[in-house]
């Protein structure tokens, strides 16, 4: 096991129905994995290395929108006219879709040549972005630790379309976690990319370290989730009484 893996070996304990995938963006070529042998769609990458492959991709290697969001592209008329949508059926005209360019993560001209994509179990890169896929009591747990030493809160951004800039873009620009439910990106709805109803988390590098300590040192079951609503407002109760004698 790598450096990198036992860093991040907490997350195995989940034992989330799909791996975990470290996502990184790269001026040059990375060493030790191959490139991708498809052509796909940015969104499309995330579920290819869930299935176990580790590998980079070039501008090549994409479909949709992809090298506009990522920098690899300066312009993609078809798609910023903002006539896509509406044939899509998915904003109502072309003033409402070309909205969405201007709020959508991007990353500048040139800054990125290659993205690194591998499963918790091959990282041999630190990843920029961890992205997870997980239910709502796994997503409890990240969430909580999100907090846990930092009482940081956390939000959930996107827009109906591009769902990829938000879950691989937005925390690497922003440093921010983002979580969406998955079903609610129109494109990954319409490839059936993922089970529906579920969490898909998305860390940045930056708060790695904090979320991995937290998850070691916190309880991820705490007692009050064991002994039912009376129980709990009884040991609130008897904490605010402590307090107030102390």
């Amino acid at each position: 096991m790598s450096s990198i893996q036992q860093d991040l070996s907490i997350f195995n304990k989940f034992n989330f129905e799909r791996p975990p995938v470290g996502v990184k963006f790269l001026p040059n070529k990375p060493d030790g994995i191959e490139r991708l042998d498809k052509i796909l769609d940015f969104c499309e990458m995330l579920p290819e290395a869930q299935e176990g492959n580790a590998f980079y991709v070039t501008k090549e290697n994409f479909t949709c929108v992809g090298p506009l969001i990522l920098g690899m592209i300066e312009h993609e008329p078809i798609f910023e006219s903002g006539e896509v949508g509406p044939r899509l059926e998915v904003l109502r005209d072309v003033r409402a879709n070309q909205r969405i360019y201007h709020v959508i993560p991007k990353l500048q001209k040139g800054a990125v040549n290659y993205v690194a994509f591998a499963p918790l179990d091959k990282l041999s890169f630190e990843p920029d972005v961890l992205v997870i896929i997980a239910d709502v009591s796994q997503a409890e747990i990240l969430l909580r630790a999100h907090s846990y030493s930092s009482g940081r809160m956390w939000t959930a951004r996107g827009t109906p379309v591009i769902g990829c800039a938000w879950v691989l873009l937005y925390p690497y620009v922003s440093g921010e976690l983002n979580l969406t439910v998955t079903g609610f990106a129109f494109g990954m709805k319409s490839r059936k990319l993922f089970p529906e109803g579920q969490l898909l988390i998305s860390i940045p590098y930056d708060l790695l370290p904090g979320m991995t300590k937290n998850l070691k040192d916190m309880k991820w079951v705490p007692h009050s989730y064991t002994i039912g609503r009376e129980g709990h407002k009884k040991k609130v109760k008897g904490i605010v009484e402590a307090l107030k004698q102390a």
